[in-house]
């Protein structure tokens, strides 16, 4: 049996939306939107996206490459405060493998009628499956798609 690894790793990725913070929360927020720029369109509701935001709630996406794998991110928000954070758990896996844990929090800070985000995410990467290089390209991919949702996009 080949041993188990882990590997624990943070990373931070900030951008400024030319839109005021209402906009750019009610984007996590809304299921619609959300699906839009997380899980690739609104059609996704249904088809492998799920959103119930409030504390408790849980988000679940799944998809993948034609042939495999499926991925699915499960996640739980910790903790809501309208407008000014998010914090959440998520697990990933590729098929049913458990690749990592996490525990991101998402700050929204008013720019004038611009946003800063900031997204501090700490992983720990299971048995080399997953590594934070290829989370933070990833999540730095996210955030670049919700700037295609929101009328200003980013600066």
């Amino acid at each position: 049996m080949k041993p188990s690894t882990v590997a624990h790793d943070t990373f931070v990725i900030e951008r400024t939306y030319n839109v005021p913070v209402a906009q750019v929360f009610g984007a996590w927020a809304d299921p619609i939107l959300k699906a839009r720029w997380f899980a690739g369109s609104a059609d996704a509701l249904g088809a492998g996206y799920e959103l119930d935001f409030r504390i408790g709630g849980r988000e679940v996406n799944r998809g993948g490459p034609p042939g495999g794998p499926v991925y699915t991110y499960e996640s739980q928000f910790r903790d809501i405060v309208p407008e000014q954070r998010i914090v959440y758990t998520y697990e990933m896996y590729a098929d049913d493998t458990r690749i990592s844990v996490s525990v991101a929090t998402v700050q929204f800070r008013s720019q004038g009628a611009s946003t800063n985000l900031v997204l501090t995410e700490q992983g720990v990467f299971l048995d080399g499956h997953d590594t934070a290089a290829q989370r933070e390209e990833g999540t730095r991919s996210l955030l670049d798609s919700l700037a295609t949702i929101l009328p200003g996009g980013a600066s």
